[in-house]
């Protein structure tokens, strides 16, 4: 069978191989998806070693996706744009790079929350690896106002200087920089890109940003509702973690795979299911 599988380290958490297995049997596509363990210092060399083996492609997690980005010899636009790559396939013209996590946030947002970023005024917290991914997936999908804050002001700004073009043909005012930038009023889309769900940090956000029609999405996700999301409960928001970006990021690297789309929202709740079960 074809082999695929995802890379990281840490890698014994993922839940890709249940979600391409999920996937495998749903369309008929045969092939076998496995967890690879890179050393830190390894990953071109772990690369190299899958591909000699039959590898015909990979999902990269923490903290490869730049290494990736570099490893590729052609990049899709928004492996380009993100500065990052999540997917890497391997054929005859070498190793394609591609970043499928503001795909995959995006179509969580419209189809699984039915949440339309059109015309939206959307807030992005953070300014690193994270944001940069789902930046321009997100303002292909025409929001009328796009804020990026970052503890450091810089970074935001130069996300800002980076994708001012790709906001000006979109349509989209962007703008930003330090927290001070947020509006006084709610926000359509609140996402969190930041890591501090991670280590139970609530970022730095107006409490008058969160209001009764807005969706607070936080990137991170678990077994129980993420620090970002209690906050943003607590001023009325809607909230979601960033699981079904997982599966819908998942999706659409098996699509840059197989040239076949799987349907997400099944397994998706079989996961939620499986979460719940163990909170």
């Amino acid at each position: 069978m074809d082999l695929y599988a995802v890379i990281g380290n840490p890698i014994a958490h993922s839940k890709s191989p249940i979600i391409h297995a999920r996937f495998a049997v749903q369309t008929g596509e045969r092939l076998e998806y496995r967890r690879l363990l890179a050393p830190i210092d390894g990953f071109a060399d772990t690369v190299r070693a899958f591909v000699a083996q039959g590898g015909l492609g990979l999902n990269v997690t923490v903290p490869f996706k730049l290494e990736a980005h570099a490893l590729a010899d052609r990049l899709s636009p928004r492996a380009a744009a993100a500065g990052a790559v999540n997917t890497l396939r391997f054929d005859a013209d070498g190793i394609y790079g591609d970043n499928t996590d503001g795909v995959g946030l995006v179509s969580d947002i419209e189809t699984n929350l039915q949440v339309a970023l059109n015309g939206a005024r959307v807030l992005l917290l953070g300014a690193g690896g994270a944001a940069r991914g789902v930046v321009l997936p997100m303002l292909e999908r025409g929001p009328s106002r796009l804020t990026i804050v970052n503890r450091t002001a810089e970074r935001a700004q130069a996300l800002i200087a980076q994708f001012a073009q790709a906001a000006s043909e979109a349509g989209c005012t962007l703008s930003g920089g330090s927290p001070a930038a947020i509006e006084p009023m709610p926000y359509d889309v609140i996402v969190n890109a930041t890591a501090g769900s991670l280590t139970a940090e609530v970022p730095e956000c107006d409490a008058s940003a969160f209001g009764p029609g807005t969706l607070a999405y936080d990137m991170m996700y678990g077994a129980q509702p993420t620090v970002f999301m209690r906050h943003a409960q607590a001023f009325g928001a809607r909230v979601s973690d960033g699981l079904g970006m997982l599966v819908e990021q998942a999706a659409e690297s098996f699509w840059v795979w197989r040239g076949v789309r799987p349907a997400s929202a099944a397994v998706l709740g079989e996961l939620r299911s499986k979460m719940s079960a163990s909170a």
